[in-house]
């Protein structure tokens, strides 16, 4: 499971790395998202024993309501990682570097295999012996079997089915309704751009023909200097239709390892290209700031050369 920290130390680093290397997209409220997913909740309440509350407690907390990088881009909203699973993976650290978690083609999905997780566990078979408005008990079998890390994984859950008076709906003997909340989108009202995300899980967008980078820079909310950060520009450089701009910073390494240097390739296409950063694509290749590479040179993307 995704490891949980205390709040305070969640918001503080959640907002850091919003202020500073997300582009402007609405977030889903949490009244929005219990109301997306409390009837997907009921129907699994009936259908396997897992108390409604617990769900939508388990899913907010594990997707801040559905806003997690793991839940927009891999629809994983219950931090479950990709062990005994064979389905295609999102890496992101977690326990440890580059953890892989399961990625699912819908939100739906993820509801439908956190149950089935619990369900099918043994670890978690005594739960299922409680009743299903037990949410108290629910939480602290939780913990007690191992999903997650945090000492304070009840407690959290429990305020959380509290606050939002989420065991209204462990009494429910049928699936209520709901006004559909559709996943933020990628596109505003007011956007020129589709908001795209690279395969190293960066999001960026196509220049078209009149974009300055300040048009980007203020379609975004973003300060110019992000843009020049984020893509290892210079003032005096001049953006062109059809160039990948990031609205976040570039990683560390890519996910393939090597790219073998083509008739007109600069260090700084091949950064663009694979959303490795300038710097570190140098550092890795025991290269001069400033050097371009030789035709045919294999530069390596993930671990630095050896000399």
């Amino acid at each position: 499971m995704l490891k949980t920290i205390s709040i305070v130390t969640f918001l503080v680093v959640f907002s850091a790395q919003n202020l500073l290397a997300q582009p402007a997209e609405r977030r889903i409220t949490r009244s929005e998202y219990i109301n997306q997913w409390k009837s997907e909740a009921v129907r699994h309440m009936h259908e396997y024993g897992i108390p409604a509350s617990i769900t939508l407690a388990q899913g907010i907390l594990e997707s801040g309501d559905g806003n997690s990088a793991l839940a927009r881009y891999a629809n994983n909203h219950f931090g479950i990682k990709c062990h005994n699973w064979n389905g295609p993976g999102y890496y992101a650290d977690d326990d440890a570097k580059n953890e892989c978690f399961r990625k699912y083609h819908s939100a739906e999905e993820s509801y439908r295999d956190h149950s089935d997780f619990l369900r099918t566990r043994k670890r978690y078979a005594f739960l299922f012996d409680l009743k299903s408005n037990d949410y108290k008990g629910w939480a602290k079998g939780l913990k007690q079997a191992g999903y997650a890390t945090n000492p304070r994984y009840p407690q959290l859950l429990i305020k959380l089915i509290e606050d939002y008076d989420l065991a209204q709906y462990d009494k429910l003997k049928k699936v209520p309704s709901h006004t559909p909340v559709s996943t933020p989108p990628t596109i505003s009202k007011l956007a020129r751009h589709e908001i795209k995300v690279h395969d190293n899980d960066i999001k960026y967008v196509i220049v078209k023909k009149g974009d300055t980078f300040n048009k980007i820079a203020g379609e975004f909310d973003m300060r110019l200097w992000q843009i020049f950060k984020y893509n290892d520009l210079n003032k005096s450089d001049v953006v062109q239709p059809g160039d990948v701009i990031y609205l976040q910073p570039k990683r560390g390494k890519a996910k393939v390892k090597y790219h073998t240097v083509k008739e007109g390739d600069t260090m700084r296409d091949i950064s663009q290209k694979y959303g490795v950063k300038l710097k570190s694509l140098y550092k890795k290749n025991n290269m001069r700031i400033g050097t371009e590479p030789n035709v045919g040179q294999q530069l390596s993307l993930k671990r630095r050369v050896k000399i």
